[in-house]
């Protein structure tokens, strides 16, 4: 059988810092075992959960052998904020039973390592040749006992940014508008209620007898960023979509349409065509987009892109 101890001692530093060990008894036949690594518990620096990791044999995923694999990892990060990346100098050592001292077998080069979402470890492939471990004269295997540790250091983090969130056809990306009665509104400008798509409220604006230039031409239609007021600073939020009053007989299939492609923000949080289309062909009965006196009018947001701040 193997038997692991750990034990950790703070060390004196500005900086958030830890000594962690990992003991193992029967070495040999941990290396015979047909386990491939081994993890201690979770002990803490910095207000950060660590674990190290341990290839006997090295690290087969890496093509490693005839070495020792040593790491260091970062864990329980599922309770971390998004974004989050923590700066780490640390040291791995392999106790010198003979001289009694923590060998640095590799030091990393020095300065800091980067952990994140993407790069949850670091340490060493090829940490110790066995060979070398296995020397009795090097004093790392005493009456097959072996100690590894670590010197973790953490650099508080107070930086700040911005993770650019995309969703490509988000699920109930389609909002149908009815509009009854539409000639006889007493308002010019009609607005839908809010609907969410990729976690934004929009609406759809409707000018009945057009605006600007195409005021008494067209009907102008428009999408709208609902919720722009309550988004943080220099928010910006880009969507494509299209824009489509229905052709209600659907017998020619011919809906009026146009794709739109914006950047919305606070200075600009509706965006869409004055001339969407004419009121004459609107009126013309025979087309289908006002029938009964009923308009359909829809929004399909089919890509959107934003950001959150972290």
């Amino acid at each position: 059988m193997y038997v692991l101890y750990t034990k950790s001692r703070n060390l004196t530093s500005l900086r958030e810092g830890s000594h962690y060990t990992l003991q193992i008894e029967s070495f040999s036949l941990f290396l015979d075992s047909k386990i491939d690594n081994l993890e201690s518990r979770a002990f803490e620096v910095g207000g950060y959960k660590w674990k190290l990791s341990l290839y006997p044999n090295g690290n087969k995923k890496r093509n490693v052998n005839d070495h020792i694999s040593f790491y260091l990892a970062i864990a329980e990060t599922e309770s971390l904020p998004l974004g989050w990346e923590v700066n780490v100098d640390f040291k791995l050592y392999v106790f010198d039973h003979i001289r009694d001292k923590y060998s640095t077998i590799q030091d990393g080069e020095g300065g800091f390592r980067r952990f994140h979402r993407m790069k949850t470890e670091w340490g060493f492939d090829k940490f110790i040749p066995l060979e070398t471990f296995n020397h009795a004269s090097n004093g790392y295997l005493l009456e097959d006992c072996c100690v590894f540790g670590a010197e973790v250091l953490v650099m508080k983090h107070n930086g700040k940014g911005e993770c650019v969130m995309t969703m490509k056809n988000p699920l109930n990306n389609t909002y149908t508008w009815k509009i009854d009665n539409f000639s006889k509104l007493g308002e010019e400008v009609v607005r839908s209620e809010a609907f969410v798509v990729g976690e934004h409220k929009w609406k759809l604006v409707i000018y009945r007898k057009g605006n600007d230039t195409a005021k008494n031409k067209s009907v102008s239609v428009f999408l709208k960023l609902a919720d722009g007021e309550t988004l943080p600073p220099e928010w910006k939020v880009y969507a494509e979509y299209k824009l489509r009053i229905r052709d209600q007989f659907q017998i020619l299939g011919t809906n009026k349409e146009k794709q739109v492609q914006n950047w919305f923000c606070a200075s600009s949080k509706s965006y869409g065509y004055a001339n969407f289309m004419a009121l004459s062909d609107l009126n013309k009965a025979s087309k289908g987009f006002l029938v009964h006196d009923t308009m359909l009018v829809e929004a399909q947001i089919t890509l959107i892109s934003y950001t959150k701040d972290f």
